[in-house]
């Protein structure tokens, strides 16, 4: 398809023959994008449909009927070509395959876990777990982008390709608007003059020849109106191309370049946030563990200090405790008061009670005495 408008000349020509070989070629200079009107034929364009003008001969039938054909037909050819170049652009894989790497990087997602216990063992796995992440997701972007890349290739190829598709249909424009131009100057002239002759010569003569004459010309003269016309109709169609060309190329334009900031930033940038990633980790990694170190120092520290707390102050209650202690003599001191006590009450008691029984023992000594007494 490219190879066939490259083949297309880019200059207007004007032919009365439209299926001959076209061999001149008239390339426009390169300037700023024209308004579509009348306006944008040149001096040089203008003078040469006026010159072409007054090589049509209306009397031709076969020449009104070719007259502008081959402009008509190359616009035919031309929208079949831009047809075939939507027809086959695909824009919504490019648009998927750009959802595919946002997808990629939503899914890598770094978890955290936490712990007190095991903790070089669970960095290592977490540690492991983003690398693993990190080398699966930047294969399937990878992947992705090569598949991008040739999009985008194709797509600046079409945006050329759509440059040389308006500049044709501004030239396929010129032409028709020239052949437009140079067909109301032939009209014009042939009704104003030749015409005008015939039919003021038919008036004149009478005769019926000069009458058929004036009414063959004027019917030459309505077809041409009508072939002017469909060439009007055909320029409308050139017209409408340009904004829908410029239209398809602002697309291509427009996803070509969010490819370009896919490859070029997007990626990049997420390969450098994974670097830094990773850096964090290990950081965090050797943070963590000596977190734990220190933790546990501090927690031996706290306990020796205490255990060392409990046996200072047991050791110093157990140096200034005397041998025997103070309650521990009260007590024996007391018991032995009441021992004492005791042993004098007993003692008191014995002594009286002895008395008691000696004197007891006497009496019944004498109540004895004094039985035997009475026995004599």
């Amino acid at each position: 398809m490219s190879q066939d408008l490259k083949d297309l000349q880019t200059g207007p020509v004007l032919t009365l023959d439209p299926f001959q070989d076209m061999k001149q070629e008239i390339k426009p200079e390169e300037k700023e994008e024209p308004v579509m009107d009348e306006n944008v034929l040149t001096d040089e364009e203008r003078k040469m449909a006026e010159q072409f003008a007054n090589q049509i001969d209306l009397t031709n039938s076969t020449m009104i009927l070719q007259y502008g054909a081959g402009t008509q037909k190359k616009m035919a050819d031309f929208s079949e070509t831009a047809l075939d170049n939507v027809r086959t652009k695909d824009l919504g894989e490019v648009g998927d395959l750009l959802s595919g790497v946002v997808q990629e990087l939503k899914n890598f997602d770094e978890e955290e876990e936490k712990g007190f216990f095991g903790i070089f063992k669970k960095q290592a796995n977490k540690l492991q777990n983003l690398k693993s992440k990190y080398a699966s997701a930047e294969t399937n972007v990878n992947q992705i982008c090569k598949v991008l890349e040739g999009h985008q290739v194709q797509l600046m190829k079409d945006i050329a390709l759509l440059d040389k598709m308006y500049e044709l249909n501004l030239t396929y424009f010129k032409e028709l608007t020239m052949y437009i131009m140079a067909g109301k100057k032939k009209l014009k002239d042939v009704r104003e003059k030749d015409l005008a002759e015939m039919k003021l010569k038919a008036q004149r003569s009478g005769l019926a020849e000069d009458a058929q004459s004036a009414r063959d010309l004027e019917s030459m003269c309505l077809r041409f109106e009508k072939k002017i016309h469909d060439l009007e109709l055909t320029r409308m169609v050139s017209i409408q191309t340009a904004p829908q060309i410029r239209l398809v190329q602002n697309n291509d334009t427009i996803m070509a370049e969010k490819i370009q900031s896919t490859i070029v930033n997007t990626i990049p940038l997420w390969k450098s946030q994974m670097v830094l990633a990773l850096g964090v980790a290990h950081s965090r990694q050797a943070a963590e563990a000596q977190r734990e170190v220190t933790d546990m120092t501090n927690e031996l520290l706290r306990k020796n200090a205490e255990t060392l707390k409990m046996a200072t102050v047991e050791t110093a209650k157990e140096s200034e405790r005397g041998i025997v202690d103070m309650e521990t003599l009260k007590a024996t001191n007391e018991s032995l008061i009441s021992t004492l006590d005791e042993v004098m009450q007993i003692q008191e008691d014995g002594r009286r009670k002895r008395q008691e029984a000696e004197v007891e023992l006497r009496k019944m000594e004498q109540e004895l005495k004094d039985k035997l007494l009475q026995i004599r």
